[in-house]
């Protein structure tokens, strides 16, 4: 039958020692962290590791992290761990930093399907770091079945995980409500694998290489940015479609009424002016001709104004013109 103990205040012999008791025996104990409740089983027993993912409704290919009192213990834990990547365990343990590194060989332990890695991290939570001093190190996961929320309190994890728990431990609401932020440090940059209560703008102050999924790497402080940005497909689609659209309807449409209608009614007007003019001086010197005269001009004057017409040519029997000379499209 479970046990619940109050992790709080001044008296915590009592929790301590069931806490212990359980971890040793191989059972389950729920615990209080800066992020929300945990469920714990000792890391260095396969077969309480097992129970812990039995009790989440989870599969080995889902290891859980391993919880540890201090800094001190990364190297005992983990190899080959990048001084960028230890430099962000020293600026946020204890705190909601989850590293995940390359574990060590000689470790006898069975996490689940770790592919030779360990996501390690000390809580910034006084009394747990207490209970994992006294414990060792634990391999623990939120205290909820899979799918659901993240127990922030410890009787919405004794709802959902029940009697699979032995001692439970009540340190009151947690604080944080956010899980912890997942670095990987196995490759030659830290990558952030989750955001949570750490923000990339966190870990890039201390680490300014810091990548992830949806974070690139920050400029270097001599470095320019783009003068223009850089335009998705979708942008450059839409300027070309809009381009293409209107420079046709207007600034082609502009440029062909303008010169069909300067071109052919200044140079062809003045032309037949001056041709008229000549041609009717030298062949009829009568009234007639400067009636001709009057309408060319008259035609000229309609042409300049908003229909754009073109001139129109006289009659070819009284005054002979260019008889292919056509309106302005």
């Amino acid at each position: 039958m479970s046990e619940r103990f109050d992790f709080t205040g001044d008296e915590l012999a009592p929790a301590y020692r069931a806490a212990v008791d359980a971890i040793e025996a191989g059972d389950l104990v729920v615990l209080p962290t800066d992020t929300v409740y945990g469920i714990a089983a000792d890391a260095f027993k396969a077969d309480a590791v097992q129970r812990l993912l039995d009790a989440k409704g989870r599969g080995r290919d889902m290891p859980p992290p391993v919880l540890i009192s201090v800094v001190e213990s990364l190297d005992a834990l983990a190899t080959d761990v990048p001084d960028n990547g230890r430099k962000l365990c020293e600026e946020f343990w204890p705190g909601p930093l989850t590293v995940i590194c390359h574990a060590q060989t000689s470790l006898m332990w069975d996490l689940g399907e770790t592919q030779g890695t360990v996501a390690l991290r000390v809580p910034d939570h006084e009394n747990t770091r207490e209970l994992l001093s006294r414990t060792g190190p634990l391999a623990v996961s939120s205290a909820n079945k899979s799918g659901q929320p993240a127990a922030l309190d410890v009787y919405d994890a004794e709802e959902q995980l029940g009697e699979s728990v032995a001692v439970y431990l009540d340190g009151g609401e947690a604080t944080g409500g956010q899980p912890s932020t997942i670095v990987d440090l196995t490759g030659d940059t830290p990558r952030v694998v989750r955001v949570g209560a750490l923000t990339v703008e966190q870990l890039r102050a201390v680490v300014p290489e810091v990548t992830g999924e949806s974070a690139e790497p920050s400029a270097e402080p001599d470095e320019k940015p783009d003068e223009t940005p850089t335009e998705t497909l979708d942008e450059k689609a839409d300027e070309t479609l809009a381009e293409k659209a209107d420079e046709p309807l207007e600034e082609k449409a502009d440029e062909t009424l303008e010169e069909k209608a300067d071109e052919p009614l200044e140079e062809k007007a003045d032309e037949t002016l001056d041709e008229k003019a000549d041609e009717t001086l030298d062949e009829k010197a009568d009234e007639k001709a400067e009636d001709k005269v009057d309408k060319v001009e008259d035609k000229v004057e309609e042409t300049a104004g908003p229909t754009e017409e073109s001139v129109v040519a006289s009659k070819e029997d009284e005054v002979k013109t260019d008889p292919d000379v056509r309106p302005a499209d």
